[in-house]
């Protein structure tokens, strides 16, 4: 996750995050990306059911009853497995997490055992109603998809109408007073509508964006040849970075980043060196307390069937079951020679990779991507778009 906002204009310092002695249980949750002890940020994927029909679906989701998901009990025994053991935020997932019954009551219990509850869902399914009770019980966050603008969000998720009962929900979120943001996966046929969800937030007051880099998963797997190319990544970061910096020149701050590609770090610090030598220096500096790509270590993923994953994406590795042993003892089990690996992945990428300039900064990127593409676990992420000069030399 690069925090284009906090990293590119300023929103965020390094002694901001000092302040804290960068600990996860203290930090602020828009600091949370830069502590020490990266205590995992846990998704959990509470349903697999879903109302919708998107093609870059992740986990493959229908509107179906799934068998095997945790019941109300055994989530709420997982719940207070997470907390005791210092995972900061929960993550609320799918499918669609509205379509389970027990969300609030499951977010409630979560905030009431000192984690941040946070929903990611289509946005479909608000209503008044729930987001009153989301209110009342302190959910930190809703990241809302969105797609691209109305016809190409209708087109991807499979459902017309899909954009403007999102649009609906965002709305009443907004205007109950709780945070509320977006989220955009970037593909060949949406980036073209960047600009346009640039013109929704500041239309809309919304205060968050966050922009997905596509990751061959699930549905996903079968639009590898949709993503964009490395020339076609880099002008869609400029196009951020420059419509975020407009923004704050205009007075107007959103939130922005950009998520699941650590290239995006050393391409905006290189920007940043041309343009703000000083600014770079602090850049770089909280980049390397960042430390890139966290899947199975900084983030977790938990199934709906209690299966645990080193991300929401790398369902077809999995390091136990929820049901069988907690979750704070299968993510510290030496025993498990991939988790171990994935916690420091520098001396095990090969490639390019393993001589980059930037391995502490980006953490080897995404290595689900880089399965999903070569078959092979620790090549390089194709999705990297640096080039062979700018890894040697980081200039």
């Amino acid at each position: 996750m690069i925090g284009i906002s906090k990293l590119y204009c300023g929103a965020v310092e390094p002694g901001d995050v000092l302040r804290y002695r960068r600990e996860s249980g203290k930090l602020p949750s828009h600091l949370l990306q830069f502590s020490k002890d990266k205590k995992p940020v846990v998704v959990w994927n509470m349903t697999r059911r879903c109302n919708l029909k998107c093609l870059h679906c992740y986990s493959s989701s229908r509107n179906i009853a799934y068998p095997d998901e945790l019941s109300t009990a055994e989530a709420k025994a997982m719940i207070a497995d997470l907390a005791a053991f210092g995972a900061p935020v929960l993550l609320f997932s799918g499918g669609e997490p509205l379509m389970r019954e027990d969300l609030p009551e499951l977010a409630r219990f979560a905030v009431e055992k000192g984690m941040r509850a946070v929903i990611s869902t289509n946005g479909t399914l608000i209503t008044k109603e729930k987001a009153e009770i989301f209110r009342e019980i302190g959910l930190s966050y809703v990241g809302v998809s969105l797609d691209g603008t109305e016809p190409t969000h209708d087109r991807f998720r499979g459902v017309s109408g899909a954009f403007g009962e999102a649009l609906r929900g965002i709305r009443i979120c907004r205007d109950l007073g709780i945070k509320v943001g977006v989220r955009f996966t970037i593909n060949r046929h949406n980036a073209a509508d960047v600009p346009a969800i640039f013109d929704l937030l500041e239309r809309e007051n919304i205060p968050r964006c966050c922009f997905y880099h596509l990751v061959y998963s699930g549905r996903g797997s079968k639009l590898i040849e949709e993503d964009l190319s490395h020339a076609e990544t880099r002008a869609l970061l400029d196009l951020i970075m420059d419509r975020t910096r407009d923004l704050f020149a205009r007075g107007l701050p959103k939130e922005i980043l950009t998520v699941d590609n650590h290239a995006d770090g050393p391409y905006l610090y290189q920007r940043l060196l041309r343009e703000d030598p000083q600014r770079a220096a602090e850049v770089l500096e909280l980049l390397q307390m960042n430390e890139g790509n966290s899947s199975g270590h900084g983030i977790g993923c938990i199934s709906w069937d209690g299966e645990v994953h080193p991300d929401q994406f790398w369902r077809g590795i999995s390091f136990g079951n929820v049901r069988k042993r907690p979750f704070s003892d299968i993510w510290t089990d030496s025993s498990q020679p991939l988790l171990m690996q994935l916690k420091d992945k520098r001396p095990h990428v090969q490639g390019r990779c393993a001589t980059c300039r930037w391995l502490s900064v980006c953490g080897g990127n995404f290595r689900a991507r880089a399965e999903a593409a070569t078959g092979e676990i620790w090549l390089p992420d194709p999705a990297c778009y640096l080039t062979d000069g700018e890894i040697a030399s980081g200039k």
